[in-house]
């Protein structure tokens, strides 16, 4: 008797969405089934892999695996941002624009514009512009740098209960797509969701970002959400949770001990290189089984492996 393997059924689709700009467009979702079972539905294709890179020198708060690479670079963003796309092949560039916390510098919009116009001039690939989540200074922030990147396909983020009017307003008026940020709870992701809707922003141009944690910092929890998320999404046919998910894991994943304390700190960890790389490697694969559509790391190694990884993945799916 032959063995028939056992599917289930999937009523519910997410969301298909365009960024970038001419030739180097990319789209990210359109699944039909949870992550990489093929058999069952129209499973994920493609899930851009982009490169952080800041409006400022990090150089104090990045881990000497980070700063080895791009030291040469890192008071120059838009070589910073040509270097990941030529060099490091990644799908997208995500510049955060930490200079403009008021902690942090405080940078003005216009200072921030002009490093956006700099970023979007040196490369070709799509472009996620992030603030430094202050949520007022954000809101003044992205006002100007949309308009800067007007009509380039890029996405802007992240918008929060507290700002996401000021969101929507000028990623509708400037043709960009959004980041939805909701603190690890699938209830508020659905409640920014319908918020952001009923302002007249377009559901399908809404990325969610559950609020990404860590390998051993709550990454179970954030994959708990995102895996909910999916669920909703496909198997109650949930439009307002039917949207890819961003996966925003470089932040969290080098700030934590076991990424970067050193061989003399902790000699029974190992060498602290392989140990980071190792760590975001992790961190990402674990998010992408949960539904991730894209994700966006510190380390080009980091992301070549996940890279192959994907390949294998999509092959035997």
């Amino acid at each position: 008797m032959a063995y028939t393997v056992p599917k289930e059924a999937y009523n519910g689709k997410i969301n298909q969405v365009e960024v970038g700009r001419n030739q180097h467009k990319l789209i990210m979702g359109g699944e039909e089934t949870l992550p990489f079972l093929s058999f069952e539905g129209k499973a994920v294709s493609t899930v851009p892999l982009a490169l952080e890179i800041q409006d400022i020198n990090p150089t104090g708060d990045w881990a000497s695996s980070l700063t080895e690479i791009y030291g040469s670079v890192m008071d120059n963003p838009a070589e910073w941002a040509r270097m990941c796309q030529d060099e490091f092949k990644a799908d997208m560039i995500c510049l955060r624009l930490a200079g403009t916390h008021p902690d942090n510098g405080d940078r003005s919009p216009q200072e921030a514009g002009k490093i956006v116009e700099a970023v979007l001039s040196a490369i070709k690939v799509p472009l996620i512009i992030l603030g430094s989540n202050h949520v007022e200074k954000d809101a003044a922030v992205i006002k100007h740098v949309a308009e800067v990147a007007a009509n380039t396909g890029s996405i802007i983020g992240k918008a929060q209960e507290k700002n996401y009017k000021t969101f929507a307003a000028v990623a509708t008026a400037y043709g960009h797509k959004l980041v939805a940020l909701s603190d690890l709870d699938i209830n508020l992701s659905k409640q920014l969701n319908i918020l952001l809707t009923q302002s007249g922003f377009d559901s399908k141009n809404i990325i969610i970002d559950a609020m990404s944690s860590t390998l051993g910092y709550g990454l179970e929890y954030t994959y708990s959400v995102m895996e909910r998320i999916r669920l909703s999404a496909l198997q109650q046919n949930d439009a307002m949770m039917q949207m890819p998910m961003i996966c925003d894991i470089g932040e969290v994943t080098w700030k934590v001990k076991e990424a970067k304390a050193t061989e003399q700190d902790q000699p029974a960890w190992g060498a602290v290189r392989p140990r980071g790389i190792l760590w975001e490697v992790l961190t990402a694969l674990s998010f992408l089984m949960a539904g991730g559509n894209l994700v966006v790391f510190r380390h080009p190694e980091a992301l070549s492996r996940v890279r192959s990884i994907l390949a294998e993945l999509m092959a035997t799916a």
